[in-house]
């Protein structure tokens, strides 16, 4: 989904609030539809674009002049917050959408932060230690004046991890002497003042997403016959919550191995609510598929080790993996009960949606799923748990990082996932309530629809709709 996707997307919430004369209740009608114009406006709206050249030594002796971006899109909810990616898929356009998707995911789960985000135009794999190095440094004395712990807080996001996001933090607290530097960024390392978890916590909250609404959310609803809802999504929930009841494994297919996609798939391997078997998994170079299960604990070894998957029938053999080697592109239409996307944007849309076969689609990445394939699996019975709301893992516990820098206590990896989970089901459980037992349209527009109501409200209390 691209910006101009995301942007009709909120001209069309904004249309239907209109029709709900119960929020935001004003005496004169017109009065309160141009308030709703206005807030839609804000929010298609960037704050600030900030556009710089890193200029980098390579160790070949070229100079290099890549393009890095810092976009801030709203900070009515709080900071601006969102990460920074290195990836050769990095443009303006891409990272405004990303902005924008922030500025939603945190006011969808209420929490304190708006919406930026950031990127470098490389392919990281083709730089060496001490240029990455240099890149994350100069790319914060580009934006040193612009970001900062009651600012904007940058995070890893794709291509970056807690090295670069360690080096960054060091680069900051040198421009910034004497200053608080600890709560500039989150995802740092453990022993930088990071939190405990915060690498796994985008993979457990996608899982989560899931998880909570075949195990927790529709048993609850289902006994209820006020609850009941007609219909092919019904129907779904109903199939796969019997194999739950039955011990007949769900089939799971995860695209992407990277930090967000292992550990889903390690968390369907491990899974103790439920007998999950992981049939299939992909990274940008190979598919793996074993129908009675692949050992993803072998595969998160090697993947560590090797940083992808084993792509050659002598890998598999050396590492004892029993699987059948297929190109990248084919997991997006394996049969599988689940599809877990968690690499990168446009994997199903208008050319291939009718092939798609998953019955539950869980976006852990960015938008991999177009608003008109969204619409459309949906009137086939599938269901798709949007990015918004699935892969909000990491920036509930960066949002416990930053806190704990300010009152300067560090809290347990049981505590940051504990507390995670509790957040992520109170956003789920809204959603779902929502989506399911009232809403006419996708489970996305539903949670734009959440988001945008929490922000207009906040524009409308700071008295910015005029």
């Amino acid at each position: 989904m691209d910006r101009s996707q995301t942007k009709v997307l909120i001209e069309d919430v904004i249309t239907d609030l209109k029709e709900q004369g119960e929020f935001l209740p004003l005496d004169n009608t017109k009065e309160r539809d141009k308030v709703l114009e206005s807030a839609g406006e804000i929010l298609k709206t960037t704050d600030k674009i900030i556009k710089s050249y890193i200029r980098v030594s390579r160790d070949g002796g070229a100079i290099e002049r890549i393009p890095a971006y810092r976009v801030q899109h709203n900070n009515i909810s709080g900071f601006y917050k969102g990460g920074i990616r290195f990836s050769e898929d990095v443009n303006e356009s891409e990272v405004e959408n990303l902005a924008i998707l922030m500025t939603l995911k945190n006011a969808l789960h209420g929490l304190p932060f708006g919406g930026a985000k950031g990127g470098v135009d490389i392919n990281p794999r083709d730089y060496t230690e001490r240029e990455l190095n240099l890149i994350s440094k100069k790319y914060v004395q580009r934006f040193a004046l612009n970001i900062g712990p009651t600012q904007d807080i940058p995070a890893p996001d794709l291509g970056t991890d807690e090295r670069i996001i360690d080096w960054m933090v060091g680069e900051y607290k040198t421009i910034h002497p004497g200053q608080a530097y600890s709560g500039s960024f989150t995802g740092k390392s453990v022993e930088n003042s990071g939190a405990k978890g915060r690498r796994e916590s985008t993979g457990i909250g996608t899982f989560l997403s899931y998880l909570y609404l075949l195990n927790e959310w529709f048993p609850e609803k289902r006994e209820n016959a006020d609850n009941k809802k007609e219909g092919r999504e019904w129907d779904t929930l109903e199939r796969l919550h019997t194999k739950f009841n039955e011990a007949d494994p769900v089939d799971v297919a995860v695209q992407g191995f990277g930090n967000v996609g292992g550990i889903a798939a390690l968390e369907a391997y491990n899974c103790t609510a439920a007998k999950h078997r992981v049939t299939a998994v992909s990274d940008q170079f190979v598919t793996l598929v074993n129908n009675d299960g692949l050992n993803v604990e072998k595969l998160i070894t090697f993947t560590r080790k090797n940083n992808h998957l084993p792509d050659t029938k002598e890998r598999l053999l050396e590492w004892k993996i029993d699987a059948e080697i297929k190109s990248p592109d084919d997991i997006v239409q394996l049969d599988t009960d689940v599809m877990i996307f968690a690499a990168i944007a446009d994997q199903v849309t208008q050319e291939n949606m009718r092939d798609i076969k998953a019955d539950i689609l869980v976006e852990g990445a960015n938008a991999p799923v177009s608003v008109e394939a969204d619409l459309y699996l949906q009137e086939q019975g599938k269901i798709i748990i949007p990015d918004i709301l699935a892969n909000a893992g990491g920036v509930h516990v960066s949002y416990l990082e930053w806190k704990q820098s300010r009152v300067t206590e560090m809290y347990s990896k049981e505590e940051i996932l504990e507390e995670m989970g509790k957040q992520m089901k109170d956003s789920l459980m809204k959603v779902y309530d929502e989506y399911f037992l009232s809403s006419e349209h996708t489970m996305r527009f539903t949670c734009y629809s959440i988001a945008l109501r929490r922000l207009t409200s906040l524009l409308h209390k700071h008295g910015k709709l005029f």
